[in-house]
């Protein structure tokens, strides 16, 4: 098991959940925008960065 594999998926998954409360948030209208412009980009942040961990780490078995 690699740790930087398991810490990427980690982030990706709190990624993809941030930026579906965004999408949420903008359907229903219920948060304010502030906080949903927050939220979206500590999603992308999050995913972005899982995402490239996830692809840059070896395979080392």
């Amino acid at each position: 098991m690699n740790v930087k594999r398991i810490f990427g998926t980690l982030l990706t998954v709190l990624g993809i959940g941030g930026l579906i409360y965004v999408g949420n948030g903008l359907i229903n209208k219920g948060v304010g925008t502030m906080s949903l412009i927050v939220v979206g980009v500590i999603g992308i942040v999050f995913f972005i960065a899982g995402i490239s961990l996830v692809k840059n780490t070896k395979d080392e078995s």
